[in-house]
């Protein structure tokens, strides 16, 4: 007698408990391409608005008019365009209200470094789930395999003339489980790899152009804190004359 072995019905036929293992892994499948999907078309973007607004950036015009065309557009700003900003605009606010030039620069700098850490935050965003189901997967599939496996041999021992067809369809549902589980595993866990390494890379890039840009924003505040020296040496020198 022949013992139908196909996948479905092992599926259909496997207990309670081996299904409920099953469903789990599928589900985690289905939200790790969900994630890996979601996470492709974020750092891509990411990654071409970034090098886009780079070449504006350093294309030899004026910050100002960088600044202003950036706020009148209606789309939120993330990454790069939000560091130079946020940025910008403390360094608006601080040129007016401050002659100190090194406590300009340390408020600007804390601006961009809080506005870094939260575009870093939504890169890295379900990454930790990504590692999750991942590292879970298996050991979840391999519950599912050892609990059909002892189900298995525990109604072999119940029967006095045992044979391999009898235990068979059970070791094999056993088996779909750690199956599952590593289908689960493997694209969740070379997805984690591969995307952190790109975030790394990406969150490099904002913190250089930070620094370049902090670099361009001290050579102004240097310019203004001259400007303001030889005007309050010109005035010194017209009193020094009246008088």
């Amino acid at each position: 007698m022949s013992t139908d072995l196909s996948l479905i019905t092992l599926v259909l036929e496997a207990s309670i408990l081996v299904k409920a293992v099953m469903l789990v892994l599928l589900a985690a499948s289905v939200i790790s391409w969900f994630v890996i999907l979601q996470k492709t078309r974020l750092l891509k973007t990411a990654s071409s608005e970034a090098e886009r607004f780079e070449d504006q950036f350093w294309s030899g015009g004026d910050l100002s008019e960088l600044y202003t065309q950036l706020t009148q557009r209606r789309l939120n700003r993330e990454g790069m365009e939000k560091v130079f900003e946020t940025g910008f605009a403390e360094f608006a606010r601080s040129y007016k209200t401050t002659n100190d030039p090194a406590f300009m620069m340390a408020s600007i700098q804390r601006s961009m470094k809080v506005v870094l850490s939260r575009e870093e935050d939504k890169l890295e965003s379900n990454l930790s789930l990504l590692a999750t189901i991942g590292s879970t997967s298996p050991y979840v599939g391999l519950f599912g395999t050892v609990w059909g496996i002892m189900n298995s041999f525990t109604a072999l021992g119940a029967v006095q003339n045992a044979s391999l067809n009898m235990v068979a369809p059970g070791i094999a549902e056993a088996l779909i489980a750690t199956a599952m589980g590593l289908f689960a595993a493997i694209p969740a866990v070379v997805a984690y790899n591969r995307y952190s390494d790109k975030v790394e890379r990406l969150v490099g890039r904002y913190e250089n152009f930070m620094e370049e840009f902090t670099t361009v924003l001290q050579r102004q505040s240097h310019k203004k804190s001259l400007a303001e020296k030889k005007t309050a040496a010109g005035k010194t020198s017209k009193t020094a004359e009246a008088g």
